[in-house]
């Protein structure tokens, strides 16, 4: 049975080894550790007890930004990641806030899929947002309605 409860300091070793895992550029723990002193909303998925994934959304007037939303790379594609979104989506609401943004790689097409399949449309260019191998990569700005 999956679960979010929230992520606290006591998370962050295995969240950080997670996000290696996951990722060729990822969030260091003091990237998680400082989103959870800033007071950014941050859930881990949970699953028989065992972490699946976690997402980390910062607040603002109407509105969240969601910073990062990850599954292991072992359990992606299925379903997971769209079952954290749902519940991210629910939590916002809750919270007052009317749209969602993000920013995902221009080149993440599977990602960019996977949130239009979620409602997202694109709304804007970050140039040269994220690191890459070679120079930077665009960012593409999405937003949900909520």
């Amino acid at each position: 049975m999956l679960h979010y409860p929230a992520m606290t300091d006591a998370d962050l070793d295995a969240v950080a080894a997670a996000e290696r895992r996951i990722y060729s550029f990822p969030w260091t723990r003091g990237n998680f550790a400082d989103s959870l002193a800033a007071g950014h909303g941050a859930w881990l998925a949970r699953e028989d007890g065992e972490m699946t994934g976690y997402a980390v959304v910062m607040p603002a007037p109407d509105e969240v930004h969601l910073l990062n939303i990850s599954v292991l790379p072992e359990l992606q594609r299925r379903g997971r990641g769209a079952a954290l979104l749902i519940r991210l989506f629910d939590l916002a609401r809750m919270q007052g806030a009317r749209r969602m943004l993000l920013e995902v790689r221009a080149g993440n097409v599977s990602g960019r899929g996977f949130y239009r399949r979620h409602g997202f449309s694109e709304i804007g260019l970050r140039r040269d947002y994220y690191p890459a191998l070679e120079g930077r990569e665009n960012a593409i700005v999405m937003a949900h309605d909520l």
